[in-house]
């Protein structure tokens, strides 16, 4: 029975985190559509509807993937097949996948059980995370050489060389995070950030490593390959990797893209926003200054650790929408410039300046 409950408790938590991520993946799609919208003063999304009710256009997402699932599957005559097949399920696994070690909670407590809010318990998740990520490039690199198009195929070199210069940025910038609070788990990390200077302002990785999160925002919006450095795929005028996928398989590649976005808003939250911290929250309820305690339940605790996470997921989704559509798009040269030349050398400094910092500081 001890290994059943333990498997089952597994297979929930890794069942709610990808309910979570596919969910906030296409929703997306209508908030990028409707979202740039607003900023443009459009209308936007509104047409779909469903015994003609529209709210708000949020039936498009429906549409878009009944439409995706009834459109022809085109394979090019000279492909590689195998490769040409696995390339959108490579993209949108390891984009999965990389949610796992991202805590959306502390520890509930239940039936005598004390269970991590964690998909996979790991001591080095950050790094766990980062090789996810990074193996993305194995996808877009597939789709443009199995293709037999030149032009995908420069494509997926473009989309690579743009993913490699910012991985290598995010890598770097989320190293003084761990050096700040002293570990490569995700969950004491966040747990870390759950410390107040002088009892009242929350030692959130935002506060702590301020230069760190700018340069681990950028990068992370260059690694996700949407506007303003869609360089790779930006289908008005170049031609991108996935130029001869159509059906699922193209939809799959794009929503490789959007939960690659919510993943670097999962870990903008739990590296830089206290994850799901809540100020002045605690396990048996609210400490507030002057030594004034309000009780809650466990389960209400736990509830507000997760919704405050989610609510942060949401938060930094609508940032990197609201980022997208207000930069106009860098030309390939200024992206890798951007990388390699700015993102890069100001993350080593930030490494340098920590280091230092941390060393002189009193005891």
């Amino acid at each position: 029975m001890g290994l059943l409950a333990d498997l089952g408790i597994a297979f929930a938590k890794v069942a709610f985190v990808m309910l979570v991520v596919l969910n906030f993946g296409g929703l997306l799609t209508w908030v990028e559509r409707k979202q740039s919208a607003i900023m443009q003063d459009r209308i936007g999304a509104n047409r779909a509807s469903i015994f003609g009710l529209r709210l708000f256009g949020l039936f498009h997402p429906l549409a878009d993937a009944i439409k995706m699932l009834t459109k022809e599957d085109f394979t090019p005559a000279r492909a590689e097949r195998f490769l040409f097949g696995i390339a959108p399920f490579l993209s949108l696994f390891f984009a999965l996948v990389a949610f796992a070690t991202i805590p959306f909670g502390d520890m509930l407590r239940l039936a005598g059980r004390e269970i991590s809010l964690q998909a996979v318990e790991l001591n080095v998740g950050i790094l766990y995370v980062f090789a996810m990520l990074s193996l993305g490039v194995y996808g877009v690199v597939l789709a443009g050489w199995a293709s037999a198009n030149n032009y995908a195929l420069l494509g997926g070199q473009r989309a690579a060389a743009l993913m490699l210069s910012s991985e290598i940025a995010i890598g770097a910038s989320i190293m003084g995070v761990a050096l700040v609070y002293g570990s490569l788990d995700m969950q004491a990390i966040v747990r870390g950030q759950g410390a107040y200077w002088r009892d009242l302002l929350p030692k959130w990785g935002i506060l702590t490593q301020p230069l760190g999160f700018i340069l681990f925002l950028t990068a992370g919006i260059a690694a996700t390959k949407r506007i303003p450095f869609d360089t790779p795929e930006s289908e008005s005028e170049i031609i991108g990797y996935f130029v001869e996928y159509s059906g699922m398989r193209f939809g799959m590649f794009m929503m490789a893209d959007f939960v690659e976005t919510v993943v670097i808003a999962g870990m903008s939250t739990a590296l830089f926003l206290g994850g799901w911290q809540v100020p002045f929250l605690l396990n048996d309820g609210f400490h507030l200054p002057g030594s004034l305690l309000i009780p809650l339940p466990h389960l209400a605790v736990v509830g507000l650790q997760i919704g405050a996470f989610l609510l942060k997921v949401a938060f930094m989704c609508w940032l990197m929408m609201l980022i997208r559509w207000t930069l106009p798009r860098f030309r390939y040269d200024q992206a890798m410039r951007l990388g390699w030349l700015g993102l890069f050398p100001l993350s080593i400094l930030n490494i340098v300046l920590t280091g230092l910092v941390l060393l002189l500081r009193p005891a």
